[in-house]
This record gives C-alpha cells, sequence and structure tokens, in this order.
C-alpha cells in the first residue's frame, strides 16, 4: 500500500501542475515533492509524469491513477478535517481573493463581525484585480465576476453584474439629459480598455422589455480601471459606463446620476467561489455562509441591480 503522503504530493502535484505549487499547499520543498512522486513512480514502475522545465503533464497511467484516487484521497482528508473541527471553533488562516475597490467598498466592512463571531481565524486577504487560480495558488476562496468555473470548484451567486450610465450634476448642467442610448453618442465618454484583451469595450444597453442598443460613443478618455471611471465621472470629466457596485457609493451621495434609468447591460454574475469539497474546512464554510448571509441581508443583489427604474 502507498503512504499517504507520496498520493497526497502526486494529486497536488497533478491538480496544480508543478511541484512548487503543490509543496506550497503541502507545507513542503518542492524536492520533497518530487521525492515523494518518484518514489511512488518507483514502487508503481510507471511514469506518471512527463517532466519539462515549464510545467508537468501526466502521462495516460498517471490520468488513470489520478481519476482511480484523487476523490478518495480528497474524501478521506475532509472526513479527518472534518473529525478534527468537529467540536471546536473554525480556526487558521483563510486565504481570500477579491477587487481592490470592490473589497475595500464591500467586504472589508463586514470584518468587525466576522471577527467577533470566528477569533481563531486570521483573514489573509489579497486585492487583486485579476483572476486566480484558487487550486494552483492555494487560496480558500475568491470573490469576483467573470472567473472561470474550472473542475473543482463552486460558485455561490452573490449578485448579476449589471453596467450603467453615470455622470456628475454639473457635467450635466445645462445639457438634455437623454432619453435613449442613442443619444449618448452627444456626450464625452470615459471608456474602459479590456485589460485581458487591450480592446475598448462595446457600449450596449438593454431594457426589461427586451430592447438592446449598440452605443457610438464619443470617448473622452480611456481607462482600464472602473473606479477610476467613477472618480473622472464624478470630477465632470464626461458619462460613464461602469459596474453598479462601482457607481452605487457616487450615486448614493449624490456625486453622481444615473443616465437612461431602466437601461443596463449585463455582465454576468458576481459569486464566491470555493473548492467543490463535500467537507469544507470550517474556517471556509463559516465565511462562505457568512458573506452570502450579510449580502442578502442588505439586500445587495437589489441595490445594485441596473433594471431599477432609478439606482
Amino acid at each position: 500500500m502507498q503512504p499517504l503522503s507520496h498520493l497526497e504530493s502526486f494529486v497536488r502535484s497533478a491538480e496544480t501542475g508543478s511541484f512548487s505549487a503543490a509543496a506550497r499547499q503541502l507545507g513542503l520543498t518542492p524536492a520533497a515533492v518530487s521525492k515523494n512522486v518518484a518514489r511512488l513512480e518507483a514502487s508503481l514502475g510507471l511514469r506518471l509524469f512527463q517532466r519539462s522545465t515549464r510545467k508537468l503533464t501526466l502521462t495516460e497511467g498517471g490520468e488513470r491513477l489520478l481519476h482511480q484516487v484523487a476523490g478518495a484521497l480528497a474524501t478521506l482528508a475532509d472526513a479527518v478535517a472534518g473529525a478534527a473541527e468537529a467540536d471546536r471553533q473554525p480556526t487558521g488562516t483563510l486565504k481570500v481573493s477579491m477587487g481592490q475597490a470592490f473589497g475595500r467598498e464591500y467586504v472589508v466592512p463586514l470584518l468587525g463581525e466576522f471577527l467577533a463571531r470566528y477569533p481563531a481565524v486570521l483573514p489573509d486577504w489579497h486585492f487583486d484585480n485579476r483572476q486566480v487560480d484558487l487550486i494552483g495558488e492555494g487560496f480558500d476562496a475568491a470573490i469576483g465576476g467573470g472567473i472561470e468555473l474550472t473542475p473543482g470548484l463552486v460558485a455561490r451567486e452573490l449578485a448579476r453584474i449589471h453596467v450603467v450610465a453615470v455622470a456628475a450634476p454639473h457635467y450635466l448642467a445645462g445639457k438634455a439629459h437623454p432619453s435613449h442610448p442613442a443619444e449618448l453618442a452627444a456626450l464625452d465618454s470615459i471608456v474602459r480598455r479590456s485589460s485581458p484583451t487591450g480592446r475598448i469595450r462595446p457600449w450596449t444597453l438593454r431594457n426589461i422589455a427586451g430592447d438592446e442598443v449598440a452605443v457610438q460613443v464619443r470617448p473622452r478618455l480611456i481607462f482600464s480601471d472602473p473606479e477610476a471611471m467613477c472618480s473622472a465621472a464624478m470630477r465632470g470629466l464626461g458619462v460613464a459606463l461602469v459596474p453598479m457596485p462601482f457607481a452605487l457609493p457616487g450615486l448614493q451621495s449624490g456625486a453622481l446620476l444615473r443616465l437612461l434609468p431602466g437601461w443596463y447591460d449585463d455582465a454576468g454574475p458576481l459569486s464566491l467561489y470555493y473548492p467543490s469539497k463535500k467537507l469544507l474546512p470550517a474556517k471556509t464554510r463559516v465565511f462562505v455562509d457568512f458573506v452570502v448571509e450579510q449580502f442578502r441581508a442588505q439586500g445587495f443583489a437589489q441595490r445594485v441591480h441596473g433594471a431599477q427604474a432609478a439606482a
């Protein structure tokens, strides 16, 4: 029978694609993980990986072994963790990724109550405007939109990301407020460049009746960050089409006005992502439940719904 440490090193290396990433998850050195896998290969008389300087690739035999043991190993690890945590408070470092502006505005304010409930949990939160590899980088959870739901992940939707047109009251002073999306072409626009593609994102708006309009805009500024777009709009530099979570603080304070109420674009779900284990570590389980509970109690999905007649 193979030692569990050898099997775990193999499974983590296969899931992450490298000995280094597996070592970070297991608390070992890359050399130790590589040695465990080599010993497993030697005892089986089977090569499990094709190795290169850039990545690991499973052989046919490795694919077969991963399919046979990964689920059973995860179930065993979850059972041990669940038994250890059954009679004590959730504990440990909670590594979570979230967007910079979104995290500051909507998640950090929840920390006081979370820490009061779970004092033995240490939040280790990473504020990055990028899609992280939860399993490969050892994250317990992530909050964001547009994250690919790869095998091994679960998503809990918090709200739809609706994009709306906003501008500062003093920018609109003396100008006719648009009554149809096509009229936005007459105003200066603050447009967004997509970070992944480098292309300018087109403006398309729809309403609850199902009408959809592609808007021809007059770019005045090009930014890659929606928070910066809102800031520029507040300074009267033009009309911005931004996700509601970023626009909401300005709309509530009166620094921004919603143009074309009822018209919006749907950019997909904002979700909380975490590994799909039958028995999550207690620290992850309570965090997921807490965030979902708080966002629901605050009516977050309704507050950022772009189909509302007014913001």
